[in-house]
């Protein structure tokens, strides 16, 4: 089954602040390919990212974090960005601090 795949406003600013666009592309590439078998792509998260997956685009640094609906046959990619453990600017940490405000 293939999944129509939405991007959030917040996903979308952080793809634009990706200056490369070499990056921004391959980063498109891979988004593209969750629209087949989502659920088997990537890993899921724990914590307050509970119910979100995570993954790898453009070697080791830069993740996508995405969402399955099942039921909507929807994947929803809420954030992207480079991994930099214990940074500021770490996607992970960036969207816990954005789903605390929800």
């Amino acid at each position: 089954m293939k999944y129509a795949i939405a991007v959030t406003d917040i996903a979308k600013q952080m793809l634009k602040e990706i200056s490369d666009r070499r990056i921004r592309a391959k980063i498109a590439e891979r988004i593209d390919k969750l629209a087949n078998d989502p659920e088997l792509q990537g890993k899921p998260l724990q914590g307050i990212l509970t119910g979100y997956r995570s993954i790898r685009a453009v070697g080791q640094r830069c993740r996508i974090i995405y969402k399955i609906h099942e039921e909507r046959v929807i994947v929803n990619i809420v954030g992207i960005g480079i991994r930099k453990e214990g940074g500021k600017e770490d996607i992970y940490e960036r969207l816990r601090k954005l789903f605390r405000r929800f």
